[in-house]
């Protein structure tokens, strides 16, 4: 059966710098299409994300949003929203509250606040879990990480479940090779390490073996989001953070962490690459 002409944007996510952040492709009318064909046509992207967005059906929301990697749909993930967002304006979209876009995907309405210097997204509510000790052993022991080597550890959800190593410092998490972890003999692993004061950045966060089945994923909002959630539920997120991601693999990828009274913004800028129309 012969598609039809829809609106489409590709662009490049949580980086000031075109193509050095996180690249998403977004269908903006993708009413009328099946799981099937989402699912193909984010297969045939071979981007981290694709992106569908369709008439919200909660009353409250903008727009929904469907959100796919080349072999599974997910309910939430950080920089598809950002850039999901930004499509959404950029092809006239306007938001029923002035200054904040009410997304609804798979885990709720998820607010995006557009009235700052660099719009960001609430960080949904995550879940703490101590980190199995059997999966613990066995991440160290596939990336020949010294066990005492790892300050903290814990299993997060916030849709995407992670599984979470704190190491002594940025370099070390730089340290780590990607190559030795494989899809789906482990799950996401994050990884996160502080940088010296002064250096820019705060902190420097990798994500090894994506549902996407890459080795790395570039920058990733959802497991910055989660891991600010649990650094607050620590008492030690007292102030704004800068996180670096995608250092290892060429990426300029910059995430803003911004702690605010009861809530905490996950921010990033979004460069147009895109725009034209794809026959789905």
């Amino acid at each position: 059966m012969t598609g039809r002409q829809r609106r489409f944007i590709q662009c490049d996510v949580f980086s000031a710098e075109p193509t050095k952040g996180n690249g998403l492709a977004v269908v903006l009318d993708g009413e009328g299409l099946s799981y099937a064909q989402m699912q193909e046509f984010a297969a045939w992207t071979n981007l981290a994300e694709t992106t569908f967005l369709l008439p919200p059906t909660d009353p409250g929301a903008d727009y929904k949003v469907r959100i796919f990697t080349t072999v599974r749909e997910m309910l939430f993930a950080g920089h598809p929203t950002l850039g999901s967002c930004f499509s959404w304006l950029h092809a006239g979209g306007t938001p029923k509250q002035e200054g904040v876009v009410m997304q609804e995907c798979g885990v709720g309405l998820v607010p995006i606040h557009t009235d700052g210097d660099i719009p960001a997204f609430e960080a949904p509510p995550t879940s703490v879990e101590p980190l199995p000790k059997a999966d613990f052993q066995a991440i160290c022991a596939a990336l020949d990480l010294p066990e005492a080597s790892v300050v903290k550890t814990a299993k997060l959800n916030n849709g995407p479940v992670w599984q979470v190593l704190e190491l002594e410092s940025a370099d070390a998490v730089l340290g780590v090779d990607a190559g030795k972890v494989r899809w789906p003999e482990f799950k996401s692993i994050g990884l996160i390490g502080p940088h010296p004061a002064g250096s820019g950045c705060d902190y420097e966060v990798r994500m090894l073996a994506p549902s996407s089945g890459m080795k790395e994923d570039p920058i990733t909002g959802s497991l910055n989001a989660a891991l600010a959630q649990w650094m607050a539920g620590q008492g030690r997120l007292e102030h704004s953070l800068t996180i670096a991601q995608g250092t290892q693999i060429g990426r300029v990828g910059r995430v803003h962490i911004r702690p605010g009274a009861g809530t905490i913004l996950i921010g990033g800028r979004t460069n147009l690459l895109i725009e034209g129309t794809v026959t789905l």
